[in-house]
């Protein structure tokens, strides 16, 4: 036989229980919120879409960066829309100086394909300053960029684009 504080005890848990037990049943059983109530309720309820999410698909793969490392001596590869869209800026580090040649080489003219929108950039070249890019001796651990016209902005924001530089192909950037 158990003491009565045990037994009082024992009673209290198996209460609460079937009390909540009860209550789960009669609240799956409730009528569903009338359709006023239920566009009160999604007005009153934060919107998810507006929240930001960490996930970046301007990112690559490790492999691909692996690749870009090892064959071209460069990473850290972005395309940017800038200056209202009407500008395309690539930009990229380089790691080796004499894998990277390529890409400064000024005999080369680079181009920024977009298959979705149907168009090919190039690199303007202005009267007195010349072409949009940088040349000369690349240096390693700096950065180097390249500007695209965008004329009629028809590369946007969230395009995947492939950038040609001479044998160099950097395949699905995309456009921040």
């Amino acid at each position: 036989m158990l003491p009565s504080d045990t037994r009082n005890l024992i009673m209290i848990r198996r209460t609460i229980a079937v009390s909540l037990f009860m209550c789960g049943a009669v609240y799956a059983q409730s009528a569903p919120p009338k359709a006023n109530e239920a566009q009160t309720q999604s007005v009153t309820q934060p919107q998810l879409t507006s929240a930001r999410s960490s996930y970046e698909p301007n990112r690559f793969s490790k492999r691909a960066e692996l690749h870009y490392q090892l064959v071209w001596g460069v990473d850290s590869l972005s395309v940017k829309s800038v200056e209202s869209g009407e500008v395309i800026r690539f930009s990229f580090r380089v790691l080796d100086v004499g894998k990277s040649k390529m890409l400064n080489d000024k005999k080369l003219e680079p181009s920024l394909i977009d298959p979705k929108a149907g168009v090919k950039l190039v690199v303007p070249s202005l009267e007195k300053v010349g072409q949009l890019r940088q040349s000369g001796t690349p240096t390693a651990g700096r950065s180097y960029w390249m500007a695209f016209s965008n004329k009629g902005r028809l590369v946007k924001r969230g395009d995947r684009v492939d950038v040609v530089i001479g044998q160099f192909r950097a395949d699905g950037l995309v456009v921040e």
